[in-house]
């Protein structure tokens, strides 16, 4: 394999043979796709002329990859639902003894703990990317209503 080639594979046709009572067909279907190794990462690679419906969920796996995954924000609503699953299954009665036994500031749990009531568009909105100036700062400045429409309100500057 040359340099330029290192780290790439590409797909060959694959040719079936499917047994039928009148005889046999033969069934050829090509996929053509490259496999790249980024790192440690592989990712495969579709020519430009796919068909429409695969360019659109490529388009829609890109973006979401684009997006910040491991960001403050993402983590606290992690860590919000994380912690409101203990309290309905009863391992805490209380956020004071969720905010001790992870210690940090009861303050600080309280305000992150609330994040478990953001409507679920609003934090589809924060995952997607769609509501950039949405922060972990901007979100736990304010309480955070109980009601969604409240909410939506409160965030509708952020798209």
């Amino acid at each position: 394999m040359s340099r330029r080639h290192r780290g790439r594979a590409t797909g060959d046709p694959v040719t079936y043979q499917t047994p039928l009572p009148a005889g046999g067909v033969q069934l050829e279907t090509f996929l053509p796709w490259t496999l790249v190794r980024r790192g440690l990462k592989k990712q495969v690679i579709t020519p430009l002329d796919a068909p429409q419906a695969f360019l659109d969920e490529a388009r829609r796996e890109r973006l979401v990859r684009e997006a910040d995954e491991d960001s403050p924000l993402m983590r606290a609503f992690g860590l919000a639902c994380h912690w409101q699953r203990l309290l309905d299954e009863g391992r805490f009665n209380s956020i004071t003894e969720i905010a001790a036994a992870e210690g940090i500031d009861r303050g600080q749990a309280s305000k992150i703990a609330q994040l478990a009531r953001v409507a679920p568009d609003i934090v589809e909105a924060c995952v997607s990317g769609r509501a950039k100036g949405l922060t972990l700062q901007r979100l736990i400045r304010r309480p955070v209503p109980t009601a969604w429409d409240a909410q939506r309100a409160q965030y509708r500057q952020f798209p």
